[in-house]
């Protein structure tokens, strides 16, 4: 799976993250995020140090819908869990490939712990703990076609490279707005390629 191919044209999925009636600020605005610390910005991308995190993930097959994936985490969080606790959506929702499957992810809440977050009803959601990492980030709007997120993989991995950074592991999509609800112009997205923590950081004024 293309990072974004599924969720784009995978079938409809019901998001809480939309426009809202009055055509401005969209819903996904309003919900929390994952903290992160802005390093340095370049003309195409920035560096951002993301602070540890709790993910809710899913295995999807690989060039399936999505939408699935999306469901079983959204369960999750309205109480398919063993307290039938109703956990606060977030933005954004993370897709990448990796190890031959592809994967979707909600980041939880940053009030809970991993030991304080019911466990979920299916044996597939995933919590995990994620630790803090250096991260370039190139934003953009609009679809999220696999097309599309190819070429902006090639445009940020070709453009880290050039300022010396090293990225490891995949490319991640992630999407701010539901594509279903919001007008492409609109949309909030980003692609996320981690960069080796060690990497100088080059000196603007060089």
């Amino acid at each position: 799976m293309k990072p974004g191919f599924a969720y784009e044209a995978g079938g409809r999925v019901n998001t809480t993250p939309q426009t809202n009636e009055a055509g401005g600020e969209s819903v996904a605005s309003q919900l929390e995020e994952p903290k992160y610390d802005l390093v340095q910005s370049f003309g195409d991308f920035e560096i951002r140090r993301y602070h540890t995190n709790i993910q809710a993930r899913v295995q999807m097959n690989t060039g399936g819908s999505a939408s699935g994936g999306f469901q079983r985490v959204a369960r999750y969080i309205f109480g398919g869990n063993q307290t039938g606790e109703s956990i606060a959506m977030t933005a954004p929702v993370s897709m990448w490939d990796e190890n031959d499957a592809g994967w979707l992810a909600f980041t939880m809440p940053s009030a809970y712990a991993l030991d304080s977050l019911p466990a979920p009803h299916d044996a597939g959601v995933l919590l995990l703990e994620q630790a803090e990492k250096q991260v370039a980030v190139f934003s953009f709007s609009g679809r999220t076609t696999a097309g599309k997120t190819a070429r902006i993989e090639q445009k940020l991995r070709k453009a880290i490279t050039k300022e010396g950074f090293s990225p490891v592991g995949p490319a991640v999509l992630a999407v701010y707005e539901n594509p279903w609800t919001t007008l492409p112009f609109m949309r909030r997205n980003e692609l996320h390629l981690e960069i080796q923590a060690d990497t100088p950081l080059r000196d603007e004024k060089e």
